[in-house]
């Protein structure tokens, strides 16, 4: 199953129908046009392309598009906090595009400390993987595939927000905040990381 943001509308492509707004049985690759159509240019907020051979619907989907590759992390610290930047005036994860010859987790440490000024971050293991679509200036539409990390951070935190890439706070955030603070003005694709982890911390404990 892979779940895709289309402008903060969601597009699910699965095996079988889901309890969702709109169900498309998965026909060919105009199946998915429709499906992208449906969300750009309706009030359809979330949408399920369902077919047997999910690898094929994902390597067709992935024709439409341009696919930029990026990593970044869940940072936590000893008292169970997660670091987040502020960017643009949305609450963010940081993250970043993946530069040529880096592997994923190279590049997500490397993103966490250009983007906050931390250093030293320990990289634990990977938890996943989110998809978005956003259109380029020059209308070029843009998969962007971001691979995502936990990792901790046990020293002393010296902040130094990337302002050139218009990050104007960094910030530990408690799960009170999160839910409160963060959530209602961050995406729901950084929703959606932040809920598989913890749920993967649910069932480990």
């Amino acid at each position: 199953m892979y779940k895709v943001f289309v402008n903060e509308k969601k597009l699910l492509l699965s095996k079988h129908p889901e309890d969702l707004e709109k169900n498309l049985g998965y026909e060919s690759f105009t199946t998915l046009e429709i499906a992208l159509d449906l969300l750009e240019n309706t009030s359809v907020t979330e949408l399920n392309v369902f077919g047997e051979n999910i690898g094929e619907i994902w390597q067709e989907f992935q024709k439409l598009f341009r696919i930029i590759e990026a990593a970044g992390g869940i940072v936590n610290n000893p008292d169970g906090e997660i670091l987040f930047i502020k960017r643009l005036g949305k609450w963010d994860l940081p993250k970043g595009k993946m530069e040529k010859g880096e592997s994923k987790e190279e590049s997500a440490v490397r993103e966490i400390e250009e983007e906050t000024g931390l250093q030293h971050v320990e990289l634990v293991k990977f938890i996943n993987t989110t998809y978005h679509i956003y259109v380029e200036r020059n209308g070029e539409k843009i998969l962007k595939c971001t691979h995502w990390f936990e990792m901790n951070f046990n020293g002393e935190a010296v902040f130094k927000p990337q302002t050139e890439e218009g990050i104007t706070e960094v910030a530990w955030k408690n799960t009170t905040q999160i839910e409160g603070e963060v959530f209602p003005s961050t995406f729901k694709n950084i929703q959606l990381i932040v809920q598989d982890f913890w749920n993967s911390k649910a069932r480990q404990s």
